[in-house]
């Protein structure tokens, strides 16, 4: 029964999930935390991994494999995490799996939509640009995941064709512009990434053997990191 533990920094949300399964693509979820926190530190996202795996009844030493969210989101939370989960890949000797953070926030929603709809998770950027991507609800990408400025004409040629739903913490910026709509759907219940679906996507990644080289692995930034510059000279 392979256990794994997931990790989702992406954001502001710091989330670690444990998941076992009997060894078919199902899996059970043993346990969860989600934390809000405005900064996640790597103090605080070990803490939270070393309860999780104690309180089920394990050691870090019986896990299997170690699960993350590879990005889009957060520089700094992706850094974070994925620097959390490559360290324990080493001092355990365990395999990494990486999941696309879109991907599992597509999963959280895809089973409470008819099968005509399509899936518009979003992950905010700077100013009016989003991280997104599209998927059916059988999870099967139709859009790959792009970062993208949102305006009026944003997903045009989508929106004539079938009913999108958009969510996440970018999608008020696609709502203020394309809220009437009538295709165009915004679910009220916020939805946000979570290692819960980055672990049940991690337990069919596991079965299909897609490890990743934990040496070379690398956060799927989507974009290069642009600093802010000061306002003014501290000196």
């Amino acid at each position: 029964m392979p256990l794994i533990l997931s990790i989702d920094t992406s954001t502001a949300i710091c989330s670690v999930a444990l998941h076992s399964t009997d060894g078919s693509l199902s899996s059970s979820l043993l346990g969860s935390y989600e934390l809000f926190t405005e900064r996640t530190s790597s103090a605080m996202l070990t803490t939270l991994i070393g309860d999780i795996v104690r309180q089920a009844g394990y050691e870090l030493t019986q896990l299997d494999a170690i699960a993350v969210a590879k990005g889009p989101g957060s520089y700094t939370g992706l850094r974070i995490g994925i620097s959390t989960a490559k360290g324990l890949c080493f001092s355990l000797d365990k395999p990494l799996l990486a999941i696309n953070t879109l991907t599992a926030m597509a999963e959280q929603v895809r089973c409470f939509y008819p099968k005509n709809y399509i899936l518009c998770p979003m992950i905010d950027a700077r100013r009016m640009e989003v991280y997104c991507a599209l998927y059916n609800t059988d999870g099967q990408e139709m859009q790959p995941t792009t970062a993208q400025i949102v305006d009026e004409q944003s997903f045009d040629e989508w929106l004539e064709k079938k009913p999108l739903v958009f969510f996440g913490d970018g999608a008020a910026k696609c709502e203020a512009l394309l809220g009437s709509h009538v295709n165009a759907h915004f679910p009220k219940i916020p939805i946000h990434p979570s290692a819960r679906t980055v672990g049940k996507l991690a337990i069919v990644a596991y079965a299909r053997s897609e490890f990743e080289d934990a040496a070379a692995f690398e956060p799927f930034y989507l974009k290069d990191f642009m600093a802010i510059k000061p306002k003014k000279s501290p000196f």
